[in-house]
């Protein structure tokens, strides 16, 4: 069986003392690519996720501001994220978007800075990583109006039928993640029953939201498996046949521009 994690923290400090022995669960359980998300303590540092890659050959690294960290860009910024923009292990730009839950940044700040990304993905050829959280509408409106890129992601998924078809009309992939097992989260397994197998992803975001049965614990990779188990049911596919598409989904989408390591 071949698994995807398509969106995972891996330079998290939670992993600092045994990242070793996380990437061997991983891989005992299937695990054959994984994309660190770059956006770590944000700028200066744009590297956290490119660090992992060129160390790991089945990692694979997003670059990006995420919508927390807005207000520590500055100019200088964008320049960097271009140039590893184009690294050969850069498989995508984020995780960028809106965040109106915390507001860490001013909205109008998370706003500028969300555009400026969106067009740099563009220019650079790369899917962008999208994540929203208590800013749908204004999320749909800046990616309608300044989205002309390859496509992307909706990174942890948790909205319901009518928020997939937009996210789907707008041409990008859905990723689930450990949510999906919640027992109060009928929602989004709806939606998750109309996406298209050809857009669906599988995701951890770990060490975050760890699925049943490992709730509460430290999220890893190698519990994608529980995931993708629920997913597969919900949608009245074999384990192996969803696990075989979200893998072939991320590859295609994601790997197009990136070199293999090692």
């Amino acid at each position: 069986m071949r698994l995807a994690d398509s969106h995972c923290h891996l330079d998290d400090r939670q992993f600092a003392g045994d990242l070793e022995a996380v990437m061997e669960r991983a891989r005992l359980a299937g695990v054959e690519r994984m994309l660190a998300i770059g956006t770590g303590e944000g700028p200066p540092d744009l590297e956290a996720g490119l660090r992992l890659a060129v160390r790991f050959p089945n990692v694979y690294a997003s670059v990006g501001v995420h919508p927390h960290d807005a207000s520590k860009a500055v100019p200088g910024t964008w320049d960097r994220l271009r140039e590893l923009a184009a690294h050969p292990r850069t498989a995508a730009i984020g995780e960028v978007g809106l965040d109106y839950h915390y507001n860490y940044s001013p909205p109008e700040v998370q706003r500028a800075v969300f555009i400026v990304q969106l067009r740099l993905a563009g220019e650079a050829g790369k899917p962008v990583i999208i994540h929203t959280r208590e800013a749908w509408d204004d999320t749909l409106e800046l990616i309608r109006r300044h989205w002309r890129g390859p496509g992307g992601i909706f990174h942890c998924f948790t909205e319901g039928p009518e928020q997939a078809r937009q996210a789907l009309d707008l041409g990008f992939h859905l990723a689930f993640g450990g949510m999906l097992t919640f027992p109060k989260a009928e929602r989004v397994r709806a939606a998750a029953r109309l996406v298209p197998a050809e857009r669906l992803l599988l995701e951890t975001d770990a060490p975050y939201l760890a699925p049943v049965p490992h709730r509460g614990r430290r999220n890893e990779p190698s519990f994608i498996v529980e995931t993708a188990r629920k997913l597969a049911e919900i949608r009245s596919e074999s384990l192996e046949e969803l696990a075989a598409a979200t893998s072939a989904n991320f590859e295609r989408l994601c790997l197009r521009g990136s070199e293999p390591n090692g």
